[in-house]
């Protein structure tokens, strides 16, 4: 006779603050994990990008070359470079080895919110409030992209690429998805300025979020409605959500100083971890463990499950 299979142990949330970074570069204007989650990034109100190890808080190294506020930066799937852009207009590739500006692609009519990789790290897209998604050819010398994507009629806040697609969100209310290999558009409108969208880990749903302070899940095929999430406040700032590791929860930032985490099954709020007392202006979920990584004001705060222990805390 076979015993039932033991009930999946539900998913631990990072509920621990581990350690947090006073990042000395200004406001910092987003926090991103790299691919493996060793490592993240620290986007500064004062122009620089810093590159940390978060567990530890070490800082490994400081990019500059930005003529203005840094908004955004990705790593590559293999670590070896960076891509960052923002207020200058800029989108800048860095060596993430020497530190040093290898291109700096401008193009864009305005500020630039969003940026990331293609798979294969040969190509940059960039989102702006010119409302235009730009494609870079990383390994080409020709000044122009090699795509503009203008089908926003207001800035793009949120750009999220798969091995296929470009998911984009806009102010425009409307989330957009390009599919690369059908050469097809597909749009929904959500109704309210959208200040970040991501694909679920599966790639079955996009995750929206909005200035109406409401997270939305949608199928990603046919567009439909499947959760709803509120109880946050996100009304005038770009914020940022998250799916966690394994899809259980849905996280957001919010403007009273928390973060948001809810079951993605039931929609009901799960945990509100207090970070601070202004707004969480981004955060990143570790691409495999209970690990998130909050940014308010000039820090960064690296939040662990309770029975975490710290390398070289126990015994």
């Amino acid at each position: 006779m076979a015993f039932p299979e033991p009930k999946p142990r539900a998913p631990e949330l990072p509920k621990k603050l581990l350690k947090t970074l006073d990042c000395g570069q200004g406001a910092v204007r987003a926090v991103r994990f790299n691919v493996d989650g060793n490592y993240c990034l620290t986007c500064g109100s004062d122009k620089t990008l810093k590159l940390w190890n978060p567990l530890r808080g070490t800082l490994l190294r400081t990019y500059s070359g930005h003529g203005y506020e840094v908004l955004d930066a990705a790593g590559s799937f293999d670590n070896s470079s960076l891509c960052s852009g923002g207020g200058d207009k800029a989108v800048v590739l860095w060596d993430v080895a020497s530190g040093q500006v290898v291109r700096k692609f401008r193009g864009h009519a305005g500020k630039v919110n969003t940026v990331q990789f293609n798979e294969e790290a040969t190509v940059i897209l960039s989102g702006s409030i010119d409302s235009s998604i730009r494609c870079w050819d990383c390994r080409s010398r020709r000044p122009e992209p090699v795509q503009t994507l203008d089908e926003a009629r207001d800035g793009v806040s949120s750009v999220k690429v798969s091995d296929h697609e470009v998911l984009s969100g806009s102010v425009d209310g409307r989330v957009r998805r390009y599919d690369l290999r059908m050469g097809q558009l597909f749009s929904d409108y959500v109704g309210s300025p959208i200040t970040c969208t991501c694909f679920s880990h599966d790639g079955q749903c996009t995750l929206v979020s909005s200035l109406d302070s409401t997270l939305r899940l949608l199928d990603k095929d046919t567009g439909e409605l499947l959760g709803e999430y509120t109880g946050h406040k996100n009304q005038e700032y770009k914020l940022d959500c998250s799916l966690s590791a394994r899809d259980t929860h849905v996280v957001s930032c919010s403007e009273d100083g928390k973060v948001f985490f809810w079951d993605l099954v039931e929609g009901s709020l799960a945990l509100t971890l207090p970070v601070g007392r202004s707004v969480v202006q981004s955060l990143a979920f570790h691409p495999s463990e209970p690990c998130l990584l909050t940014a308010m004001g000039g820090s960064v705060q690296c939040w662990r499950e309770e029975a975490y222990e710290a390398e070289g805390a126990a015994g």
